[in-house]
């Protein structure tokens, strides 16, 4: 399947929602992409025993006329995007959806803190599958004001720029794929680039608790950042003139990564990161970050290698 040049995004009327929207905008003019926009809807379900006359029929005429009312107040809200815009209505779960809308477009962006929009459709549900079975890197972005603090629905978020980003890099494929990912974003947005790995020695958990106390904890370091360097080197033989700078600091990645997201404005990570150079980075980190990061978070998966790009 050909990929168009589009980035996809989830709507479902809720403050999050269009918050991510905005993101998404800033993104697409970063990366000369267009937009398409996508309300999902399906009718209610309710067994036999939980009807009575007193219940108002739910039609799919009156149910999908609310959610082109969704779609056509995101476009209304878009005012001069600057960038091609599209939507669509499309029955069905909104996650299954939007999985399979993944399938043919560069990026897909949903927001988090959903409740209250369309149908009851929680961007929170969303914002975990996307990730997960998606066919394309997707970003969550929270709704969190400037202190990174959660806003409510109908407090008004702004979009920072994206000046810094930030990815975790264990040598996995899914690592490397992110970082390459997160190598075309800070060209996009002419962004500092930095590449951590964590290792949690002084906890000595995980992969590292059956290690000897005497133990040379530089040298696990010095280690660690030599197949970093290694990574990165490959990863940049593409992009001659990219700076990316490296670290490799003491703790897991979900705890290091939460933490820079305090102080950055995208954090890059890759799912289902097993193995690499002794795989201590992602694995569960990407949806552990998902949960408590301050800012955007892309999450980028080894899925989708085999569709064609155009």
């Amino acid at each position: 399947m050909t990929r168009e040049h589009e980035i996809l995004v989830g709507v479902d009327g809720s403050t999050a929602g269009l918050h991510a929207l905005d993101w998404a905008v800033a993104e697409a003019r970063r990366r000369g992409l267009g937009l398409r926009l996508v309300v999902a809807y399906s009718l209610p379900s309710f067994t036999a025993a939980s009807l009575d006359g007193g219940y108002a029929a739910l039609d799919d005429e009156t149910i999908r006329s609310g959610a082109q009312a969704v779609l056509d107040e995101a476009l209304a809200h878009l005012r001069d995007p600057g960038v091609p815009v599209h939507g669509r209505v499309i029955t069905g779960d909104a996650a299954g959806v939007l999985v399979e809308e993944s399938r043919s477009v560069e990026l897909a962006v949903v927001g988090t803190r959903g409740r209250g929009g369309f149908a009851d459709r929680l961007l929170g549900t969303v914002s975990s599958a996307l990730p997960a079975h998606g066919w394309c890197p997707t970003v969550v972005v929270p709704l969190r004001g400037a202190d990174g603090e959660p806003l409510r629905d109908g407090e008004t978020a702004q979009v920072r720029p994206v000046r810094r980003i930030v990815v975790g890099v264990d040598g996995s494929p899914p690592a490397e794929r992110a970082l390459r990912a997160a190598i075309r974003e800070a060209q996009a947005w002419d962004a500092e680039l930095f590449a951590v790995a964590g290792v949690p020695i002084a906890s000595m958990t995980g992969a590292l608790a059956w290690l000897p106390s005497a133990i040379d904890h530089e040298q696990v370091l010095k280690d660690m950042a030599e197949g970093l360097g290694v990574v990165v080197d490959r990863a940049l033989a593409d992009h001659p003139g990219t700076e990316v700078r490296r670290r490799v600091l003491d703790g897991t990645g979900a705890e290091l990564l939460t933490e820079f997201s305090a102080a950055t404005d995208l954090v890059v990570v890759g799912s289902r990161g097993r193995g690499g150079f002794a795989g201590l980075l992602l694995g569960s980190t990407s949806q552990a970050v998902l949960h408590h990061a301050r800012c955007p978070v892309m999450v980028v998966t080894t899925r989708g290698e085999d569709l064609t790009e155009s």
